[in-house]
């Protein structure tokens, strides 16, 4: 396998977010992005200004914000339900590494009473992934795949009152192969991710998590294990963009983008308490949330 130097800069456990070459192909890539890395990358972070200058123009008015023509897989692979008066049942919460998806989905199953969906930290496969064994890649990335849709499966269907919150969405986990996997290994993949995410209902909610790359850049340096202490820059900076990119697009559910990089809900409570309040609020369609004096 190649580039072993990126591949243990990411912490085993952050969950599958493990680097590697042949970044953002397939769902991922812009439409008509064209040649190699570089320019895929470039093509990427390019188009990351454009969304952020839109985001901006959009925080806080409520407004949707009409996403592009190409719709996300998300949005194909199970209906969007119809959205009543109620609470959203299935809410997930995403996001690159170090944004604070893990603490906020603690704090509001705390506060909404919601059961937990965690993301798989026991890949059995990582330890041969990070030596660099022919073959890991792939089997560590169907453990992902397999243990992810089947948490996500048992967890809706137990009929219990209140929500159920993850912290994980279930494409994410494609976003990562794209990283992981080599052409071929991609193309298997993709056979078995479309049977093994069909039926699985869309979430009723998701609240995307960003920040800029030299915010997260801090937050990893400050809070990072050792693994995640040795990061690469560039990388941080690629996982923000496709995830920007994929969001960007996404149609799958109703879906809250919270800017996080001037706040931190986790050390500041009135940023936390901003937070909540928003959340009391239904959410349609796609919407921007730009706490007071996040621009200041």
């Amino acid at each position: 396998m190649k580039g072993l130097s990126l591949l243990r800069h990411l912490s085993a456990s952050r969950c599958g977010q493990h680097p590697r070459k042949n970044y953002w192909r397939s769902t991922s890539i812009p439409v008509g992005v064209v040649g190699d890395r570089a320019t895929r990358v470039r093509s990427l972070q390019n188009e990351s200004v454009i969304i952020r200058a839109l985001q901006a123009e959009h925080a806080g008015s409520g407004n949707r914000l009409f996403m592009a023509a190409n719709e996300s897989f998300a949005a194909k692979r199970a209906p969007v339900p119809e959205r009543g008066p109620h609470s959203p049942r299935y809410i997930v919460i995403e996001g690159p590494l170090r944004v604070g998806k893990t603490t906020l989905a603690k704090i509001l199953a705390e506060r909404l009473h919601a059961r937990r969906i965690y993301d798989v930290e026991d890949n059995p496969f990582l330890g041969d992934f990070y030596q660099e064994k022919p073959g890991a890649a792939f089997r560590a990335q169907m453990y992902f795949l397999i243990e992810r849709q089947k948490r996500i499966r048992e967890a809706l269907a137990i009929e219990a009152p209140g929500p159920v919150l993850a912290d994980f969405l279930l494409e994410k986990d494609r976003i990562f192969a794209n990283l992981n996997l080599d052409d071929e290994e991609l193309k298997l993949y993709e056979r078995y991710f479309e049977p093994l995410a069909s039926g699985i209902p869309a979430p009723d909610l998701v609240i995307y998590l960003q920040a800029k790359p030299d915010v997260l850049r801090t937050r990893i340096a400050r809070k990072a294990s050792r693994d995640e202490a040795q990061i690469a820059p560039a990388y941080v900076e690629e996982v923000t963009a496709a995830y920007e990119h994929f969001f960007f697009r996404y149609s799958g559910a109703d879906l809250l983008v919270i800017d996080t990089s001037d706040i931190d809900f986790v050390e500041r409570s009135e940023d936390l308490q901003q937070l909540l309040r928003r959340l009391q609020d239904p959410v349609k369609g796609t919407q921007y949330f730009l706490p007071l004096g996040a621009s200041e």
